[in-house]
């Protein structure tokens, strides 16, 4: 099975973002909104793999296999862009977090850790969770880009927090969150596959013992 939908594990996970059989999210018929589809798709690549500051409106649209003026046509900036793929990353995690809650209720965390320090991680960078791939970026961006991911991340810590209940909720979601995503962050940076595995593996029995 492709992980292009980064969070379905299996026939019963159901999320919210549309894909087509091949993989790709689903496109709108209407050639602007698919126009406006490739360019989201594009970005969203594109800002992962060299960053906000290291990829140009021109990559950003060339990637979507469209113009610099068509870029311009649907977004205001490259600030808008990236803002709009920000809110889709941690939106795309805080959905597959809670697919996993519903298909494993109480007992979510264990398979979700495995599967987030597991088969996620066999994806390539362009395709790596936005969590980690865009928070270093954020913290130099503009305030409305730092809004964006605050409310985000807001709602991300909320799904996260419902499933581990109790006072202690938000406590051990923040560690949860930080713990795993900045695994993925050193782990994705090293090219030692060994201290790869001993980052992945000391993180997984971090998370699962939050």
């Amino acid at each position: 099975m492709k992980h292009n939908d980064r969070y379905r594990v299996n026939d019963n996970i159901t999320i919210v973002i549309n894909y087509s059989r091949d993989g790709q999210m689903a496109r709108s018929k209407n050639n602007e909104g698919d126009a406006r589809a490739r360019l989201v798709e594009a970005a969203g690549r594109g800002f992962r793999t060299g960053g906000f500051g290291g990829t140009g409106v021109d990559a950003l649209a060339k990637g979507a296999g469209l113009t610099s003026g068509a870029f311009y046509a649907h977004f205001d900036s490259k600030a808008e862009a990236f803002r709009l793929v920000v809110a889709d990353g941690l939106a795309t995690l805080r959905n597959g977090i809670a697919a996993f809650q519903e298909q494993y209720g109480r007992g979510w965390r264990d398979p979700f850790v495995d599967f987030y320090l597991g088969e996620r991680m066999q994806l390539g960078i362009d395709e790596a969770c936005g969590l980690p791939s865009f928070s270093p970026d954020v913290a130099r961006a503009d305030d409305a880009t730092r809004a964006v991911y605050e409310q985000e991340l807001t709602s991300l810590l909320e799904v996260v927090a419902a499933g581990f209940r109790g006072d202690r909720a938000n406590e051990r979601a923040w560690s949860f969150l930080a713990v795993l995503s900045g695994a993925v962050a050193m782990a994705r940076a090293v090219r030692d596959e060994r201290i790869r595995r001993d980052i992945l593996t000391a993180a997984g029995v971090a998370a699962k013992a939050i």
